[in-house]
């Protein structure tokens, strides 16, 4: 089943902890994590978006690839190129980085929009969780008067939206752990991906 909704790749990240490397190329297990993200949208959304400052790096995917239309990186300058080229009201994202997404978690969280809720939001004991959530197009004004303002924090405009929290116990009912939400930020991160691997997945 294709849901009316969008999935979106956030590819824009510096990598500066990784010397420069790009952490979708980056395998874990043996699969490169885009290609992970890549095969779980595929299967649930028409539109693949990927928002990257680096495009020629992407093309041997099917899916559009976008750039961000202000000169800051951000992540929330990724919501918003992703939520401005998305042809449908809703747009799930996820960040390049986040190699154990499952399709039932991506499901629940689609699952779970509303005609009057603007952000599908999961929330752990770890906190919120911004770049595995749905937005709706009506975020994007939002986003834009923030990002004119330099304002990057992507969780400041929430306040003036309408925002729909996922309690934890429904996010582990597919996803024991909450490997969904594991994304790599540091060397000793990609080690522990491996770990988890050898320990889920083998």
């Amino acid at each position: 089943m294709k849901y009316p909704c969008s999935g979106v790749i956030l590819a824009g990240g510096q990598n500066t902890r990784f010397s420069g490397q790009n952490k979708a190329f980056i395998s874990i297990g043996g699969k490169r994590i885009l290609d992970h993200i890549y095969e779980v949208f595929n299967k649930l959304f028409a539109e693949i978006i990927l928002v990257t400052n680096d495009p020629i790096q992407y093309l041997e995917w099917d899916l559009n690839i976008v750039r961000d239309l202000f000169p800051i990186r951000s992540s929330l300058t990724g919501i918003h190129a992703g939520l401005f080229y998305s042809t449908n009201p809703y747009s799930f994202f996820i960040a390049c980085d986040t190699p154990f997404l499952k399709i039932e978690m991506a499901e629940t969280i689609v699952n779970s929009i509303e005609p009057d809720v603007d952000i599908v939001l999961p929330e752990t004991s770890e906190g919120i969780q911004p770049l595995c959530a749905v937005y709706s197009k009506q975020c994007l004004k939002h986003v834009e008067r923030q990002l004119t303002r330099k304002e990057l924090q992507v969780r400041r405009f929430f306040k003036k939206v309408r925002v729909k929290k996922l309690p934890e116990n429904l996010l582990r009912e597919n996803d024991p752990d909450l490997l969904s939400f594991f994304n790599i930020n540091t060397p000793d991160d990609l080690a522990k991906a491996e770990e988890i691997v050898q320990k889920n997945f083998t």
